[in-house]
């Protein structure tokens, strides 16, 4: 049975939601703001969580960044039209998908089954990667030496051979800089004479693997220096 925390300030919502999950056999942890929440987390053992944006002491902007320091679990934003910003800026921080209130409980529970549907991929992928060093991932970021093949959350971005060849050498060492030399010489085997096109490989690859290319989760910029994969907690 799958375990899903409800953070959400308004009761009645609340509790109508856990009606919906508990109906589709979930078993369903309530918290009122975002400290009970993660409270809850550290806890039980959680698949999903259902975060509202506006909640007192701590709200779900916040609880999400806290809880992407330790949790991989796919993350539902509930955000009121007028919050549009805050939608953003939750997923740029790790939220998985948003549903905009007033909403249909059948959208909620769409959404429900498609992330915990993905999420279970994704640990299957993960256990399968550990057993083969020419499969990469970061985070959702997936590369596969053998299949020649890149996806991001489960989805396949088409990506070109020099894309291909940067970020495999980009995701063969996250966290660590390479300079636009160092990638232009592995890529082409010779000597650089000019890097200008890394910018644009680059910048072609964002487009392809970030949620929002100017504000990256995968791809970061080290100015001055290079370029790198971040690492993913």
């Amino acid at each position: 049975m799958d375990h899903i925390l409800v953070a959400e300030d308004d009761k009645e919502i609340r509790q109508g939601i856990e009606i919906y999950l508990k109906s589709q056999g979930y078993q369903v942890f309530q918290a009122a703001d975002g400290i009970e929440g993660l409270e809850i987390a550290e806890k039980e053992k959680i698949h999903l969580a259902i975060v509202d944006v506006m909640m007192p002491r701590m709200d779900g902007i916040r609880m999400t960044e806290k809880l992407r320091e330790k949790y991989d679990f796919p993350i539902i934003f509930l955000s009121a039209k007028s919050e549009e910003v805050d939608k953003i800026l939750g997923l740029n921080i790790g939220a998985d998908d948003y549903v905009t209130k007033p909403f249909q409980p059948m959208e909620l529970l769409a959404r429900v089954n498609s992330q915990l549907r993905r999420y279970k991929r994704f640990l299957e992928k993960l256990d399968q990667n550990a057993k083969s060093e020419n499969i990469h991932v970061v985070g959702g970021l997936e590369l596969n030496e053998d299949a020649v093949t890149v996806s991001v959350d489960g989805e396949p971005v088409k990506v070109t051979p020099t894309e291909y060849k940067i970020l495999l050498l980009l995701m063969k060492h996250p966290g660590r800089v390479f300079s636009a030399e160092e990638i232009y010489e592995w890529v082409w085997q010779e000597r650089a004479v000019s890097t200008d096109t890394i910018m644009v490989h680059v910048r072609n690859i964002r487009e392809k693997i970030e949620i929002n290319p100017k504000e990256p989760k995968y791809l970061k910029v080290v100015w001055g220096v290079g370029y790198k994969i971040e690492k993913q907690t």
